[in-house]
């Protein structure tokens, strides 16, 4: 496992552990997936701690509240270490005002049975600034209800307002990233990459897009999928260049695609990577993109292949969509 290089008290793993699918009906799996300390998610969180990952990254709306106890549960169950874990969670911002954040803050780290090492807003609330929002965070950090402060799907501007309302670091900023989302190039990486603090890629495989396993016909019955336009026939018709650049480059270093995808997206020193796994052996590929050292051949041929792809947006997509869930 590779950490990165960040002012923190513990060392952050450039591959992570996204739990938005414990607890979630909506990614479909069953019922007994988190029952107990022998279930399918306390084994994978305890492989990922003995595979060198130490951040897991949940919130509070994730299956409402029900991702953070499982996650709580699991790492119970996996004895794992305090002092190295990087537990991280996410307020949902409907009112972010200063005593609503320290009410969800001790909320969430009551779920969990342990107190956060990341405390991320969500979303950036339109309305409420973050002058209101961050003395919230100011008290659970002097509380130690909360370590680090982050935010997530923040612009750069924002981000450094939230960061100037604190008075000290906002550590990270937590953003859709991969081969087919690269806006976080223009200004949040090299902002990351100055100041020393992080980017935390969520969907860095594009909620399986990357992985190469579908195709227009062969699409996803997931419903959370079945909703993104990715995954309309003409997205992924279009996508089939870029699939084979993925299974190219994955050739050469005896990988998959979802690796190679996964190397290019922590190729950059300041970047975390957070896919989610429906099981231990998703979990241990997962983990193995982290020893991946693309080539800048191959760094260049995946970029440009990615520049190519356009997936079906606007009016196209949302008709796509909707077309597409009428028989359901």
């Amino acid at each position: 496992m590779r950490y990165l290089e960040l002012p923190t008290a513990k060392r952050w793993s450039a591959i992570g552990l996204g739990t938005w699918q414990f607890g979630s009906a909506e990614w479909g799996y069953g019922g007994d997936y988190a029952s107990g300390p022998d279930s399918e998610a306390a084994q994978i969180v305890r492989r990922a701690l003995e595979l060198g990952i130490t951040v897991f990254d949940t919130a509070e709306v994730y299956g409402f509240g029900r991702s953070e106890r499982i996650l709580g549960d699991a790492l119970d169950a996996a004895d794992a270490d305090p002092s190295t874990t990087v537990v991280a969670s996410k307020l949902l911002p409907v009112l972010p005002v200063g005593p609503i954040v320290e009410q969800r803050g001790v909320a969430s780290s009551a779920r969990l049975r342990r107190p956060l090492d990341l405390y991320q807003v969500h979303q950036p609330n339109p309305v409420v600034g973050d002058r209101r929002t961050m003395p919230g965070m100011r008290t659970l950090q002097a509380a130690g209800v909360v370590d680090e402060v982050g935010v997530s799907n923040y612009s750069l501007d924002r981000w450094q307002d939230a960061e100037a309302a604190l008075g000290s670091r906002v550590i990270s900023n937590q953003v859709q990233y991969s081969l087919v989302a690269r806006d976080p190039e223009r200004e949040l990486l090299p902002y990351a990459a100055e100041a020393g603090r992080a980017v935390i890629a969520y969907s860095p495989l594009a909620q399986g897009l990357l992985s190469g396993k579908f195709d227009a016909e062969h699409r996803p019955s997931n419903r959370v999928r079945q909703l993104n336009p990715l995954f309309l026939p003409e997205s992924l018709r279009r996508a089939q260049p870029l699939i084979s650049t993925l299974r190219e480059v994955a050739d050469a270093h005896d990988a998959t695609p979802s690796q190679v995808a996964l190397a290019w997206t922590i190729h950059r020193p300041e970047v975390i990577a957070i896919p989610g796994a429906s099981s231990v052996a998703q979990l241990e590929s997962n983990c193995a993109a982290a020893e991946i050292v693309l080539s800048p051949d191959e760094w260049s041929a995946l970029g440009e292949a990615s520049e190519r792809f356009t997936p079906v947006r606007g009016l196209s997509a949302a008709v796509g969509v909707a077309r597409a869930l009428a028989p359901l």
